[in-house]
């Protein structure tokens, strides 16, 4: 064609050639729209929108690009060599493409590619950017390529909020069923650290992590330390502890707020961790309100892990939040039941003491009096007898008393209950059950670790009882009094060898210099074996 002369129209035959090539786009096109929102799965829509279109055009890679920060990776078209994929990653595609809704397209210059990028758009917003680098069969990318991929996009951004809505929707799904879970095992008496451990893993599942830990304060609130621990690495991270000052966990912690970084290496996480296992993202969040944080909830990703949302950081915080209710209102319970339970044993100490006590103390006064009555010896010693019986029954009474006014704490051991415990065990070894006597406020007025000292000596002479002793009857007696905590153990056995081993009286001995007190062995005239182990309570 001459300069200056009218442009000619195709021929029939050229036509005829482009209608049914561009019905077949149009078919293409068609047939990619419906391709796209095919899926709900985020990472699967991603995917299929990059490989259809790059189909669409000819395109030999592609990314989608998400400008929420979530990674993007260039994908191959169908038949494309999987290896050149690293020709082609050192392109960044938020740097080609502007913050606005234009395409961009560049067409091939020496060794740089030909480029097609356009947005993805939800609700007027850009959400991403869909990039194709290199034609297939070379060439540059043309205005109907761009058209086509644009008609493509605006397909992709309602494909990818769909799939937003509905992984959000199925979060909120498993997060209602998690705080359901939680707050109902809480109030159906489940112990608080297995309602951590179930938040620990809820946590982890929720939001895709590998590893998720439960982290308490000390009672000076300057550490944090591992109580639970789910995931891969929760073997190797269980029980480790970090400092509230400068790391995230103590930052989340100490702001009573969410916490994420995209690699917890720079995290201040405990080194056991970061030795296990790659570092990766993170998201800690507060257990309970700024004004009262009970600790904090912490999940770590793998090295390559997409990052965590704010949405998950949200979901996570309002989880921790409930579950945290849900904790103050079970000690809330306990704390009411045990009030309860002070309640009744004040009421029965009571009732003890003013009524039964003063009973059989009347009933022994009159028996003392009845004494002076009888006329046969046998009778009187019949009634000396029972008044001793009665005294000894209001020792025993007296002694339930103490007990039941002076209770132990939740999880706590008292002195009253070791020594029962050690009668008891005992008993079943020497095949009778020793007498037991205990007199004073034994479990308010001995210290702990007096106490401990006490069950080791009853615990020793026990043993030898039972082991060397061959005796038929024994006797315990433990008294509070004068200041003083003295222990007696008697027993009708073959009494103590002249010669031989004395290595575990020698042992009772020395406790009892050690703590300011004094031991003595005997045999008495009777027979077997008297013990006294007394020391001072201060």
């Amino acid at each position: 064609m001459r300069l200056g002369e009218p442009e000619l129209e195709p021929g029939p035959q050229a036509r005829r050639d482009i209608v049914p090539a561009s019905r077949d786009r149009v078919n293409a096109l068609l047939e990619a729209l419906l391709a796209v929102g095919g899926d709900l799965d985020p990472e699967t829509v991603t995917f299929r929108i990059v490989r259809t279109a790059t189909s669409l055009v000819g395109a030999r890679f592609g990314a989608l690009s998400m400008v929420d920060g979530a990674p993007s990776r260039w994908i191959p078209a169908e038949g494309c060599d999987v290896a050149d994929v690293a020709d082609v990653a050192g392109l960044e595609p938020p740097r080609v493409l502007p913050a606005d809704h234009r395409p961009v397209r560049l067409a091939r210059n020496g060794s740089a590619r030909a480029f097609l990028g356009v947005p993805v758009c939800v609700r007027g917003q850009v959400v991403g950017r869909l990039c194709l680098v290199e034609k297939q069969g070379g060439g540059d990318f043309d205005a109907q390529d761009e058209a086509m991929v644009m008609t493509l996009a605006g397909a992709a951004g309602v494909a990818i909020e769909n799939a937003r809505l509905y992984e959000e929707s199925r979060r909120r799904e498993l997060w209602l069923e998690a705080s359901s879970q939680v707050t109902t095992d809480l109030l159906c008496g489940v112990s608080s650290h297995d309602v951590l451990a179930v938040m620990a893993r809820r946590a982890r599942e929720m939001t895709g992590g590998d590893v998720s830990a439960v982290l308490l304060p000390g009672e000076d609130r300057t550490m944090l330390r591992v109580v639970i621990a789910d995931g891969v690495a929760a073997v190797h991270i269980s029980q480790a502890e970090i400092p509230v000052e400068g790391s995230l966990g103590g930052r989340a912690f100490t702001l009573g707020r969410p916490v994420m970084v995209a690699d917890y290496a720079e995290a201040g996480m405990p080194a056991v961790v970061m030795g296990r296992m790659p570092s990766g993202p993170v998201v800690a969040v507060p257990i309970g309100t700024a004004e009262a944080v009970r600790g904090v909830l912490s999940v770590c990703k793998r090295a390559g892990g997409t990052s965590f949302t704010r949405a998950e950081s949200r979901m996570l915080h309002a989880f921790a939040g409930q579950a945290a209710i849900a904790l103050e209102l079970a000690e809330s319970r306990r704390d009411a039941e045990r009030l309860r339970l002070l309640e009744d044993r004040d009421r029965i100490a009571k009732d003890l003491h003013d009524v039964v006590i003063q009973r059989l103390f009347a009933v022994a006064m009159m028996l003392t009096s009845t004494v002076r009555m009888m006329e046969r010896p046998e009778g009187a010693g019949r009634l000396r007898h029972a008044i001793d019986e009665l005294d000894e029954t209001i020792r025993h009474i007296r002694s339930t008393v103490f007990a039941l006014q002076s209770p132990r704490e939740y999880g706590e051991i008292g002195l009253r209950s070791q020594i029962v415990g050690l009668v008891d065990d005992a008993g079943t070894r020497l095949g009778f059950m020793p007498g037991l006597r205990m007199d004073g406020q034994l479990d308010n007025q001995v210290p702990e670790e007096l106490a401990e000292q006490a069950a080791a000596v009853l615990r020793e002479a026990l043993s030898n009882i039972v082991r060397h002793a061959k005796a038929c009857r024994a006797d315990v007696r433990v008294e509070v009094a004068d200041g003083r905590l003295t222990l007696v153990v008697r027993d009708n056995g073959v009494g103590l060898p002249e010669v031989g081993r004395r290595s575990g009286l020698r042992n009772l001995e020395e406790r009892a210099v050690r703590l300011g007190g004094r031991f003595e062995a005997v045999s008495p005239e009777q027979g077997g074996t008297c013990l006294t182990w007394s020391v001072p309570l201060t």
